[in-house]
């Protein structure tokens, strides 16, 4: 018998919380500059309570082809990926009017 999940009642495979909780987030998308003129593209606003931030992470850096982290409810991605994320987060399931690029 699968688990239940304890916030929504439904089996783990069913479970929409996930799906829930990326309609409600308010995502910042910003690009930083590091030392030796390397740029950033930072993702702050995503709750690494109801999200698992790693996944998210995972699945960007495996679409821009790049490397980054996932620290402190932050995304890091090496690389100017300004043009690109918004899109790529509605394909991951985020609302589009929630995500605010600077």
């Amino acid at each position: 018998m699968s688990d239940i999940c304890p916030t929504c009642g439904l089996p783990k495979p069913l479970c929409i919380c996930q799906a829930i909780a990326k309609g409600e987030q308010k995502i910042k998308v910003k690009l930083e500059t590091r030392k030796y003129k390397k740029a950033i593209t930072l993702i702050e606003g995503i709750d690494e309570k109801q999200i698992n931030i790693k996944e998210i992470a995972k699945k960007l850096k495996e679409k821009f082809a790049c490397g980054g982290t996932a620290k402190n409810g932050t995304i890091e991605l090496q690389g100017n990926h300004i043009s690109k994320i918004k899109q790529e987060l509605k394909v991951l399931g985020f609302d589009e009017n929630t995500i605010e690029v600077e």
